[in-house]
């Protein structure tokens, strides 16, 4: 579960501006470089999801579509507890959205209630899944308004539902998890949706819905590891120039390398992120320097022209 949730805009003069925010610690707050940066992949170079590593931390930031209020500068970020599953997350973010835009308020109280809400919604999600108790004791509540409004054959079919369907569900995400750990992209993304259908039989539909959104999730990782490799051809193409003296390509790794940290964020492989980071770090610290051997180059050709 997330520790923080905050809803701000991108003004296209002033920058990124916090409109709401909920944190579970008191002494919690987003750095403002983060929002920063957010501001700077979303709005100029127009990635939709950010993951930005300060230290220890990790922040998670998505748009919002937010086109119902004729808004488009929305965002939701995430400070994101040690070990936290972010490919859940992603997959949770469609049912907070929708909260957001359908309360949407210039009211910052009632915002700040609605991402509280949606941060506790996060964690019964989380319960429900790894607790099949939970859900029967839902069903059994509904079963219970079922039979005081005298609807006796649906009562009976979700009895009946309720003794089975809970457990078969977390079952099914088990194998899905195991899946995934293994990398069996495929077979895990085959698995949530097996664990969907059987939330739509019991009328579960966030449950169903955030199974659905992993596992479509999960389906797009074999596209992003060919993607990765591409994106490694280009950079071991401009490295290759690079032997040549030709500093000025410093500058052309930083976007494949931002798509690189992104795509090894969305696997969750986080040496190879911290790795990746390292690589940026260093390009663009060669960046610099190569900018000011170009300014001190021309700097010797006017003295050379002026002796």
């Amino acid at each position: 579960m997330p520790r923080a949730i905050i809803l701000y805009e991108i003004d296209q003069s002033f920058g990124p501006n916090i409109l709401a925010d909920y944190y579970l610690k008191q002494d919690d707050k987003i750095p403002t470089m983060v929002l920063k940066e957010f501001s700077e992949k979303h709005a100029k170079k127009g990635y939709s999801d950010v993951t930005i590593r300060k230290d220890e931390n990790r922040f998670y930031s998505n748009k919002v579509d937010a086109q119902s209020i004729n808004k488009d500068n929305l965002y939701l970020s995430f400070i994101l507890q040690e070990g936290e599953d972010l490919i859940s997350l992603k997959s949770i973010f469609d049912n907070i959205e929708t909260k957001v835009i359908q309360g949407f308020s210039n009211d910052k109280q009632k915002m700040t209630e609605i991402l509280k809400t949606s941060l506790n919604s996060i964690l019964s999600l989380v319960q429900k899944l790894q607790e099949p108790k939970i859900i029967k004791e839902i069903l059994n509540e509904r079963t219970k308004k079922m039979l005081d409004d005298n609807q006796l054959q649906e009562a009976r079919e979700l009895i009946d539902l309720g003794e089975e369907i809970p457990e078969k569900i977390a079952d099914e995400v088990k194998i899905a998890e195991e899946f995934l750990k293994n990398k069996e992209y495929k077979k895990a993304k085959k698995s949530f949706l097996n664990a969907s259908e059987l939330a739509v039989l019991i009328q579960e539909e966030e449950i169903r819905s955030f199974l659905q959104n992993k596992g479509e999730h999960v389906g797009n990782f074999p596209d992003f590891l060919k993607e990765r490799v591409n994106l490694n051809k280009e950079i071991e193409k401009i490295a290759s120039e690079l032997e040549g003296n030709k500093l000025y390509l410093y500058d052309l790794l930083s976007d494949p390398l931002d798509r690189l940290i992104e795509i090894s964020n969305s696997l969750e492989e986080d040496e190879l992120t911290s790795e990746l980071m390292n690589f940026k770090n260093n390009s663009q610290r060669a960046t610099r320097l190569a900018k000011d051997l170009e300014d001190l180059n021309n700097k010797i050709k006017e003295n050379l022209n002026n002796i």
